[in-house]
């Protein structure tokens, strides 16, 4: 019989959740790395690098892959055997390891769980509770998983109920280019399938905690009904085009996992869940002798690769005009300089409520940029902490407004922008650009400078002015309205020509 220490859960969670912050799974970045090398699409090719010189910045520093530092997610196997010397609840010593991780004073976690969600939507502060699943196991010892989910794509999850007569894989095929380019790609999708509705939710996430292991499954070739389904949806999801960012290419996934279970004769659920580049996820076992002992990483196992600035045009924000604006083409890499300033959800929120009553704004806005981010928290000497973009389609409903109200030039974010949003930009002249999502602590390279300027009680969600040099970004909707996240993959499709392209 295993005798567990409270203190060395609580430990094991802290250490757990602050190694994965900065360590990728070695997994993920030989199968990124190995992608890279074989992509075609130089705005993917492209992207694939920020991403990988990123993931090795923040191995080297011990600081965030990506601003969203997640919801803490723990999978928890417990012993049947095993002996608690603990006076505190599971859950209650999960949240202490959690609250000691992210508010760890070398590397701060940037808390982004709200309480009361459907009504006050309060920061916690610490980034508690966690969210955990516990089974009771034959053995002595504890299995723990630790992962952290950004909100970019656990938004991004679906759940069928499908007919048992109807096809998975199409389900599949219609609905991933419905997710955008919010979840990050190239990143790994989980599939569940079985069981009852919130079954198949938790296999799907489940199903995420295991390696990157498909080269593994082509080279041997699939042994029964789950591996042969993987391997049809791992090649069909990249005949999509989607590619890294969304931006049109050969990869879109990295792998495809799948858990089943049986289910009821009239259904078929099916859930979808991604992991993003900013995959985040440690396993380890505690049998009594004390806290886990994480091995991290060798650096051996990142290419070496520099990210080159120098094809960009530069472009000062302090002077930039709407001509300007207008030359911008589609793909353009653009090197940003100068004042930027930042906002997303709950500041629209507040600005365009002021708007609608009249009020004066705390910002003037005119001829200026804005940034969709929430940053961490910087440590050190740090002017910022990571400070890669949020998805700009969650700012689409403000965006006619804040243009228009406003005279806002352009806004800065990740993946793709609606139809209303795209509309709008076009009536006024605007662009929209984006950054690269899984690239935060390179992006804040770029952050020489940083205040608060408006709503500072709204924590990571604050107006900031960012002074900015050479922050990277491609035009991906321009003043005429065309978006490279319609145009990229639509090509890229075409060009892999395993799936017809649809027109309109």
């Amino acid at each position: 019989m295993s005798v567990i220490r409270q203190e060395d859960l609580i430990q094991s969670i802290a250490d757990a959740f602050q190694f994965i912050s900065y360590y990728h799974p070695q997994d993920y970045i030989q199968a990124l790395t190995a992608a890279y090398e074989r992509e075609q699409s130089p705005a993917a090719r492209d992207a694939m690098a920020q991403i990988l010189v990123n993931s090795r910045l923040c191995a080297e520093g011990h600081r965030p892959i990506c601003q969203d530092t997640g919801i803490a997610l723990v999978f928890l196997k417990v012993g049947m055997d095993v002996r608690w010397e603990a006076d505190m609840s599971l859950q209650a010593m999960v949240d202490e390891g959690v609250r000691r991780a992210y508010q760890h004073p070398d590397n701060t976690l940037r808390a982004s769980v709200l309480l009361d969600p459907a009504g006050e939507r309060k920061n916690s502060r610490d980034n508690t509770p966690a969210v955990v699943h516990m089974e009771i196991v034959p053995g002595d010892h504890v299995e723990v998983i630790c992962a952290a989910k950004g909100g970019g794509s656990e938004n991004k999850s679906k759940l069928a109920m499908l007919n048992p007569s109807d096809s998975i894989v199409d389900w599949v095929l219609k609905t991933v280019p419905t997710m955008g380019a919010g979840w990050c790609p190239p990143g790994i999708l989980g599939l569940g399938i079985g069981g009852t509705p919130e079954k198949a939710m938790l296999l799907a996430k489940e199903s995420l905690m295991a390696p990157v292991d498909i080269h593994e499954l082509i080279a041997r070739g699939p042994q029964n009904r789950v591996e042969a389904l993987r391997l049809e949806l791992y090649e069909k999801v990249n005949a999509l085009g989607i590619g890294a960012q969304g931006l049109g290419g050969l990869t879109t996934v990295l792998d495809v996992k799948i858990l089943d279970y049986p289910t009821h004769a009239a259904s078929l659920p099916v859930a979808m869940i991604p992991n993003c580049a900013a995959t985040r996820h440690v396993h380890f076992h505690l049998d009594g002798s004390g806290p886990a002992v994480l091995t991290p990483p060798s650096l051996e196992d990142w290419p070496q690769l520099d990210y080159d600035a120098s094809k960009g045009k530069r472009v000062d924000l302090d002077t930039v005009t709407q001509e300007d604006v207008a030359s911008w083409q589609p793909g353009d890499v653009l090197l940003l300089n100068g004042r930027l300033l930042t906002g997303r959800d709950a500041a629209h929120q507040r600005l365009t409520r002021m708007l609608d009553e009249g009020k004066s704004l705390p910002v003037d806005f005119a001829g200026r940029f804005i940034y969709y981010v929430g940053p961490v928290d910087p440590v050190r000497d740090e002017v910022m902490g990571p400070a890669g973009p949020t998805t700009a389609t969650r700012m689409d409903k403000f965006t006619r407004q804040m243009l228009e109200q406003t005279g806002l030039l352009g806004m800065v974010g990740k993946a793709e922008r609606g139809p209303a949003a795209i509309a709008a930009i076009k009536d006024n002249q605007a662009v929209y650009l984006m950054a690269v999502g899984g690239a935060a602590y390179l992006v804040s390279k770029a952050i020489q400078a940083a205040r608060v300027v408006a709503f500072e009680d709204l924590g990571m969600e604050a107006i900031y002015e960012f002074e900015v040099k050479d922050m990277p970004v491609t035009v991906a909707v321009d003043s005429r309205g065309t978006s490279v996240h319609e145009t990229g993959p639509k090509e890229w499709r075409g060009r892999i020509g395993k799936i017809p392209v649809v027109e309109g």
